[in-house]
């Protein structure tokens, strides 16, 4: 589930969430390994990010993942739910580029 397509409106979250777990339960009975996957839950707001998180796992995921855009009360935010419902998280930096790559913002 690639992380640049976290809110857009053309890529349906929930169907995207299934069809990965769709392919993780087929690789995982094709091979007799475990298999995961990242699931997206980056949203435009905290509540959009709770219902995806809670619908992750719901359908069998046991890690998420979201963009470090979203600031650092939004990530332990997140990472307290995570903890709370036994869920691993990953913090993927691909919007961080956006800021960090210029000089003269005044983050780096």
């Amino acid at each position: 589930d690639d992380e640049n397509i976290n809110s857009q409106p053309f890529m349906r979250w929930r169907e995207r969430f299934l069809n990965c777990l769709e392919g993780i339960n087929r690789a995982s009975a094709a091979t007799g390994e475990v298999k995961g996957s990242y699931l997206n839950i980056t949203g435009a707001t905290m509540e959009d990010v709770y219902k995806r998180a809670e619908y992750a796992k719901a359908i069998g995921s046991v890690i998420v993942m979201i963009d470090l855009v979203m600031g650092y009360t939004a990530i332990q935010s997140i990472a307290y739910w995570c903890r709370e419902n036994d869920m691993l998280l990953h913090l993927h930096r691909a919007g961080n580029s956006t800021y960090a790559r210029q000089k003269n913002h005044g983050i780096n």
